[in-house]
């Protein structure tokens, strides 16, 4: 690390970039198929012009301003720089909320202004303004109207005005708050967690002691939600470190652009990798002969992974046979240059932690939440900081403890100044400087973070039995039938489950057994073939804690439709809300 002095507030970052080191692609964008390049001085100067354009709109220090982005791009962090250098705070949302979503976080926010990406998000603004404080609403698309983001910019077109910019950066404090961001969270409503630079800025400093990056010739790849505090940290320490942030299209499009920019490093949500793993073992699977039984050799090898060459010389010699074999391709398929991956957001399986590792793509999982700015601790390869089926140790300047009913609390330079205009839940969430993360966990011996579930998600069968769902549900995903599922059974006599089948494999199983399905949830042989996928996954469980029944759902579980988080985590309540019915079946029809 270099001295970083320097950076104390989160504007700070483009400004040490461009004295240490001035970037040609800063930032590099598609635009109707061709990249395009933002250089740093580009970046500050277009922030520079926001500062202005947003004073001459009378906005002042701790006025709120609200950003909302389909796609992760350039704008989103010019837009972001130019609210926070004048002390006014920035409030991302994420486009997936509903209008009903949009209208109370609008408000509660006391947002004064708001920007979004696109026409659509334009349109579900609009609809609910009426509700809110905002005075108007502008797009960051190019076009020929008075809410667009060149008539925007061109209020910022008087470079006299710069001084005063430069006076209010002078007067934001570090301990000023910075952001607001509206946890989707996967019960009840959205709060707001306010986070300032110092929380912000001190985590990057701390993570980045654990990541093992020196030079700033590195390309990221930047496609989860900015406004989830994972992402947005992880580009303002690749500004930090003079890295090329390139945006992905979109996540559809992850796989072309990938192979188009050879990232060297990037974020990952265990759903999304899980998906790549599925499409691997999918391309494994449709080989034959010799080639099948390589690959199949080389996948069971590395699910036998164990770091520090524990397993000897004759298993490091067989992986080194793989890696030129089998594995050379998969990093060839995410681009060729991947030294790592960093998973967070939810847990991961430890079982694709060991595959990919042994593949020679490690995977570096952290732990953290938006009320942490986010991280509490992380896996490093180096000094022994990496142990598979932990989240690695705490960060510098982050003290961790479990309490007495296994929760654990975390306190330091990174938890949250508080939910926004609600004291008792602040109070009830920090309480003698810790944050009560509501995740159970333990610390082993050697000082390594293991969480084993959320407090909330844990119930209780009527029998008095505790089930933890979150590892049923791990286990089960193992399996390349199984896309979701969500484990069922609080105050029930059994535990069950929700079932959202991968369509696509088990269209391709229909095929290959010349069967034809007409309703996923009612046919006889696909019902068969979960039930043996669930008795096999049953065998690691205690009878109490085993699946005794499950129904499959008609539709896939989206986040358009609600299902899922914008990290691809569920949101229990509204899963058990939509197939309340197959609840009812499975538990009154006994």
């Amino acid at each position: 690390m270099h001295k970083a002095t320097k950076v104390t507030r989160l504007f700070d970052f483009p400004y040490y970039q461009l004295k240490h080191y001035p970037q040609e692609k800063c930032f590099v964008s598609k635009k109707e198929n061709t990249w395009i390049n933002t250089s740093t001085q580009n970046y500050i100067n277009k922030a520079n012009k926001v500062s202005i354009a947003l004073l001459k709109l009378g906005i002042k220090p701790g006025d709120k301003i609200a950003v909302i982005t389909n796609t992760n791009q350039p704008k989103w962090h010019v837009l972001d720089i130019g609210i926070l250098q004048l002390g006014a705070i920035n409030v991302p949302l994420y486009p997936t909320f509903s209008e009903k979503d949009y209208a109370y976080v609008l408000n509660h926010s006391d947002s004064i202004y708001c920007f979004v990406s696109d026409n659509e998000l334009y349109q579900k603004v609009i609809a609910v303004q009426e509700q809110t404080q905002l005075k108007k609403v502008f797009t960051f698309e190019e076009i020929d109207t008075d809410y667009s983001w060149n008539s925007f910019l061109s209020l910022g077109n008087d470079t006299e005005v710069q001084s005063i910019v430069e006076k209010h950066k002078e007067a934001v404090n570090p301990s000023d708050l910075a952001t607001i961001i509206y946890t989707s969270g996967t019960t009840g409503t959205p709060k707001g967690v306010m986070l300032s630079h110092q929380n912000i800025v001190a985590n990057i400093f701390a993570v980045g002691k654990s990541l093992n990056l020196h030079s700033n010739k590195k390309r990221a790849i930047s496609y989860l939600p900015v406004s989830h505090i994972f992402e947005r940290a992880s580009s303002y320490y690749c500004q930090y470190m003079g890295f090329e942030i390139y945006f992905a299209e979109n996540i559809d499009k992850i796989g072309e652009n990938l192979k188009e920019i050879s990232p060297n490093f990037m974020a990952v949500v265990p759903r999304l990798l899980e998906k790549v793993f599925d499409k691997i073992v999918d391309k494994g699977s449709d080989l034959s002969g010799l080639k099948k039984r390589l690959f199949f050799w080389a996948l069971e090898l590395a699910e036998q992974y164990k770091p520090y060459k524990v397993n000897g010389w004759w298993y490091e010699f067989q992986l080194k046979i793989a890696r030129k074999l089998i594995f050379s391709k998969w990093k060839e398929a995410l681009g060729g240059q991947l030294d790592f991956m960093l998973a967070g957001s939810a847990p991961m399986q430890p079982r694709l932690i060991k595959i990919f590792t042994a593949a020679g793509i490690p995977v570096f999982e952290g732990y953290g939440m938006t009320e942490t700015s986010p991280a509490i601790s992380v896996t490093d390869m180096r000094n022994n900081g990496f142990k598979i089926g932990t989240v690695g140790k705490a960060i510098t300047g982050v003290t961790v403890k479990i309490a007495d009913d296994g929760e654990i609390l975390v306190k330091g330079n990174n938890i949250m100044m508080g939910y926004y205009k609600n004291i008792a839940q602040t109070n009830e969430t920090i309480k003698n400087g810790y944050l009560h993360t509501g995740d159970i966990g333990e610390i082993d011996d050697d000082g390594f973070l293991k969480i084993t579930d959320r407090k909330k998600e844990i119930f209780k069968t009527s029998g008095g039995k505790y089930i933890a769902p979150a590892v049923l549900e791990s286990e089960l995903k193992k399996s390349r039938f199984i896309e979701q599922v969500m484990v069922i059974g609080e105050s029930q006599k059994m535990p069950a489950a929700l079932i959202q089948v991968t369509f696509d494999f088990v269209n391709e199983w229909a095929k290959r057994h010349n069967h034809t399905i007409k309703n996923v949830t009612s046919d006889k042989k696909l019902i068969d073939r979960i039930q043996k996928e669930v008795d096999c996954h049953n065998k690691k469980f205690g009878k109490w804690e085993q699946i005794k029944r499950f129904e499959i759902t008609a539709d896939e579980w989206t986040v358009d439709a609600g299902h899922l988080t914008p990290t691809l985590k569920m949101r229990r309540k509204i899963v058990l809300e939509k197939y309340n019915n197959l609840y009812q079946k499975i538990y009154n029809s006994q």
